[in-house]
């Protein structure tokens, strides 16, 4: 438990390429702020930059769209080629209508167009490019907590997150696609409430209401604030990840 939590951006933060290293730009970026970090803090990280460094932008020209891609475009209203890409990247389409699909991502998210963007990318008419998810934003969180130990000289949590929409809700939110470092799910099963109750299925995602008040913070257009830095959190420290969040096909109501 903890009364206070405190969400720091790292302001002025250098736009990332492909191949770059993503935790020295981190920990350049902690120093141009004055934050020196302290064990039991939390890096919340932009998907965005993680897909970035990591090389998953892709160009609508190279891609080869099949005859299934072409009949999701017909469906969807969207360019067969990147539907194609949507399909590469899901497990299972679970609904297709105009302008959207949701889709099952191979890394178990449920999500629209398999949470491929091209918001804050450069943009060419001639050749669009898009932006995937990182192939395993799990492993990327535990190799930026390693790469950060290191230099930093601390323990942290990571969580790499991204904006989703919601079942039967408007807007988006920020949510947990990779942790490392803590218990994502605080399980109080058998805890008592203020009057005594046992509690039977508390379980609250607190790697996603971390990641839902960073992503306030980092903004979704022009911010170019893609890191938060959370003090104050309490976390217990793990070696779980974020697959723990997922809730299995067979207790999902909504399929």
């Amino acid at each position: 438990m903890t009364s206070s939590v405190t969400f720091n951006a790292l302001v002025d933060f250098p736009l990332v390429n492909e191949g770059d290293d993503l935790a020295h730009l981190i920990k350049q970026s902690l120093d141009n702020n004055q934050i020196s970090l302290q064990n039991g803090d939390a890096l919340v990280i932009a998907q965005k930059i993680v897909s970035k460094a990591e090389g998953r932008l892709v160009f609508l020209n190279d891609v080869v769209v099949s005859e299934r891609a072409k009949e999701f475009a017909a469906v969807t209203g969207k360019d067969p080629r990147l539907t194609e890409l949507i399909l590469g990247e899901a497990k299972s389409v679970i609904r297709a209508r105009q302008g959207i699909m949701i889709v099952e991502h191979k890394n178990g998210y449920v999500m629209a167009n398999a949470g491929i963007d091209k918001s804050n990318i450069l943009f060419d008419e001639s050749n669009q490019s898009v932006l995937l998810l990182p192939e395993d934003a799990n492993k990327s969180a535990e190799l930026l907590r390693e790469k950060l130990a290191k230099s930093c000289g601390v323990s942290l949590a990571i969580i790499i997150n991204d904006s989703v929409g919601r079942a039967w809700r408007n807007g988006t939110v920020g949510l947990a696609l990779g942790t490392c470092g803590f218990q994502p799910l605080w399980d109080q099963v058998g805890e008592k409430d203020l009057f005594g109750n046992v509690l039977e299925t508390t379980l609250p995602a607190i790697a996603d209401e971390l990641a839902a008040g960073a992503s306030f913070v980092m903004g979704q257009s022009n911010q170019g604030q893609p890191v938060i830095h959370i003090t104050g959190c309490n976390l217990t420290e793990s070696d779980s990840d974020g697959t723990s969040l997922l809730r299995p096909e067979t207790e999902d109501l909504f399929r």
